[in-house]
């Protein structure tokens, strides 16, 4: 066949090797005892379930390509489930959890060539060393690296936003190698206030994606680094939908005026995931981000994801060219695959 394929960027791997390497290890309960308070008792218990579920579609490549073929995906961009950040990792083990992550993701890609294509990890904890971890993912063929949207406060180490100078390496290294970044939330500062009815989640993903994105455009971090391949899960949360009020903000006061032009010219320098759950927000995200800026995207395989990504991409009724460009031609691009080839 001649058209693009469809490719889906918002998938995810469970590596085992990863949560063995971590175990016992000083910092992991604490981390998980602030996550646990942060979701709340009704959250993980339903959480539990629902992962041990899709254990197979999360570890093996036969399973994940029997349910990407029922789904209509030729492609995947497979990313480690983000469980596996631990950002609270001294130096010595985040070089590990690293290095096991970039290797776990490219052997499960290696199965599925041309199916399959990969992402990393690098510790946001440790800015100096993020350009490294990157290098790894690169050359263990990955084509880019996954975060989150900021490296919480770990004991005495500080937190770190996007926008902090210390990470001013690694995005000069992203840019330098056409290094895709895929920015996707673990975790929520509104703690307690969202430990119910899973808003941990539903509230506090969309927020944590308009807080990052919010501190790479207005800190300038896009006019310094405008080749920045960055797509953003959950269609980059409650941003696009009210992009708005940041111009606003950005013509009315002097100290909102940290970047070069209003904020909403920089969602074009930005992909997003079509992952938004609602067909007239992804109309608005089309129409305020460009539709050559939005990329199919499932969250395969977890529950807040879609089995039916492309019956959610058709029901936002999108122009044709615009509809095949989410499907997978944006994609194709940004990820450099062979024009017109479909597996």
């Amino acid at each position: 066949m001649t058209e693009n394929p469809t490719i889906d960027v918002h998938a995810h791997v469970l590596l085992p090797q990863v949560e063995e390497a971590v175990a016992g290890r000083p910092g992991l309960a604490a981390a998980r005892e602030r996550d646990a308070r942060r979701s709340g008792p009704e959250a993980l218990a339903v959480s539990a379930v629902m992962i041990r579920e899709r254990i197979p579609r999360l570890t093996d490549v036969t399973a994940r390509l029997a349910a990407m073929d029922a789904a209509g995906v030729d492609v995947q961009l497979v990313s480690p489930s983000p469980s596996h950040y631990h950002y609270w990792a001294e130096p010595d083990l985040a070089r590990t959890v690293w290095r096991l992550a970039n290797a776990g993701t490219a052997a499960h890609c290696a199965q599925a060539p041309g199916r399959l294509y990969g992402l990393g990890l690098v510790p946001l904890q440790h800015p100096d060393l993020a350009a490294e971890a990157l290098d790894d993912a690169l050359d263990h063929g990955l084509r880019g690296v996954e975060i989150s949207s900021h490296a919480p406060s770990s004991g005495h180490v500080p937190g770190r936003e996007l926008s902090d100078p210390a990470y001013e390496p690694f995005w000069a290294r992203a840019e330098e190698t056409g290094a895709i970044v895929f920015l996707h939330p673990f975790g929520c500062t509104l703690d307690e206030r969202l430990d119910r009815w899973y808003l941990s989640n539903t509230v506090g993903q969309p927020a944590e994606n308009a807080v990052a994105l919010s501190h790479l455009i207005f800190s300038g971090v896009l006019d310094r680094h405008p080749g920045l391949k960055i797509i953003a899960a959950h269609g980059g949360g409650y941003l696009p939908t009210h992009i708005g009020r940041s111009d606003h903000a950005w013509r009315a006061r002097a100290d909102a005026r940290g970047c070069a032009h209003p904020p909403s010219a920089y969602l074009r320098r930005l992909y997003f995931d079509s992952l938004v759950h609602d067909p007239y927000v992804l109309r608005e995200l089309v129409r305020v981000a460009g539709a050559d800026r939005v990329l199919l995207g499932s969250d395969f395989p977890f529950d807040m994801g879609t089995d039916d990504p492309l019956g959610a991409l058709r029901a936002a009724g999108l122009p044709g060219t615009d509809h095949d460009a989410v499907r997978g031609a944006n994609a194709a691009a940004l990820l450099r695959l062979p024009s017109g080839e479909r597996p």
